[in-house]
């Protein structure tokens, strides 16, 4: 605009506003804002930053034991997964912004997913926990854009029949990049590459465990044997062919207490599991013993009638843990719980134990009753049979 024709708008303005308003010395304010007006018409917005679009494509490997079941989204910001710099902007330090997935981040990596690495349902069906996946940016050197891409994943394997899943592991990666600022295409192929390593690292944890790893076992087989060696100087374990003798009775017999003698049995098992071709092989070692230290008996008690009494308290002791045993049968346990079962049914058998000594002290009056203990020889060695003992 002219010197000359803001004096003709100056002029129509006079027309329409009291003269006393108007002056020439407000041309050169009246001409700023003119210009102003001007320079922010020819201002253009920032165009905003299109969705990414994540690109399938087959991954280099194919899952022989595994499958992705599910995908579950536990970002801290699941709103975007990117914050990118614009391409072109008119600030010096432009704010990153935020971009997602084109339809969402957690369908489009599901998607991703389901199309690059379909789904054998006959395998193992493995749960993601999505932790992280995020893309953040940074202005860098002589205009250049910094890129750093974040992705964590949990894996887990779900159980049939089990509600809680299996906890396998955990994944922590990412990719680092240099674009210019007008290239935001190589965002895509970045994301796209972190998510194809953490799924191929998936695969080679699987591949190099699925044979030696309890958790991923498919199956298990116990095996059970009783300890019978007899060469420890305080112990005597049980066995049909030697029977507790009187020589078994060391400790000082206790001259306060009314029994004639007293004998100190217990079992124990030991548990070593080792994994083969996917099946856990569990071998159980069952202890049935009398310690000679703890057990004693008075000078007048020492006849066969009273050392037979002694004798089905350790009887009973193999009895229960014969029970035992058949608690332990692999119907009986579960893949990725076993030693904990045990240890639960080796508490209780104990108490039974425990509970069976005390009832058949009590309805033999301690061998008193001959009648009662003559009872409890004939149920012990029943049963004893039954478990093709005696």
């Amino acid at each position: 605009m002219s010197y000359t024709s803001i004096n003709k708008h100056l002029k129509k303005l006079t027309q329409r506003v009291p003269a006393a308003r108007i002056s020439r010395k407000v041309w050169p304010g009246l001409l700023v804002v003119l210009t102003g007006i001007f320079l922010a018409g020819a201002t253009q917005p920032e165009a905003d930053i299109q969705p990414i679009v994540l690109r399938a494509e087959p991954l280099p490997f194919t899952p022989k034991e595994f499958y992705i079941a599910t995908v579950i989204d536990e970002r801290k910001d699941p709103a975007a997964i990117a914050y990118l710099l614009p391409e072109a902007s008119t600030t010096a330090k432009p704010a990153a912004r935020p971009v997602d997935l084109q339809g969402g981040g957690l369908k489009a990596i599901r998607q991703y997913i389901q199309k690059s690495m379909p789904a054998n349902t006959k395998l193992r069906p493995i749960t993601i926990r999505l932790k992280e996946c995020r893309v953040t940016e940074t202005p860098g050197d002589k205009g250049r854009v910094q890129g750093h891409v974040a992705v964590a994943m949990g894996f887990e394997l779900q159980q049939q029949g089990e509600e809680e899943p299996v906890q396998l592991l955990t994944y922590k990666g990412g990719a680092k990049y240099n674009r210019p600022a007008n290239q935001l295409s190589v965002v895509e192929p970045v994301l796209r590459q972190s998510l194809a390593d953490a799924l191929t690292y998936l695969n080679t944890w699987m591949n190099q465990e699925a044979g030696r790893n309890p958790k991923l076992a498919k199956s298990l087989t116990v095996s059970v044997k009783d300890y019978t060696r007899n060469a420890d100087d305080d112990t005597v374990f049980y066995a049909v062919s030697r029977p507790l003798v009187w020589d078994d009775f060391r400790a000082s017999p206790n001259t306060t207490s009314h029994f004639a003698a007293s004998v100190f049995p217990g079992f124990a098992y030991e548990g070593q599991a080792e994994v083969e071709d996917g099946i856990i092989k569990l071998d159980i070692t069952m202890k049935v013993y009398v310690l000679r230290s703890s057990s004693w008996v008075k000078a007048a008690a020492r006849n066969s009638y009273s050392l037979n009494h002694e004798q089905r308290h350790f009887d009973i002791v193999k009895l229960v843990a014969e029970r035992f045993k058949q608690k332990m049968k692999p119907e009986n346990l579960t893949l990725e719980d076993y030693n904990s079962i045990m240890q639960y049914q080796y508490i209780e058998s104990f108490r039974e134990m425990n509970h069976l000594q005390e009832q058949y002290d009590g309805e033999t009056r301690h061998g008193i009753d001959e009648a009662a203990q003559q009872q409890w020889n004939n149920r012990i060695d029943k049963e004893l049979r039954s478990f093709g003992i005696k």
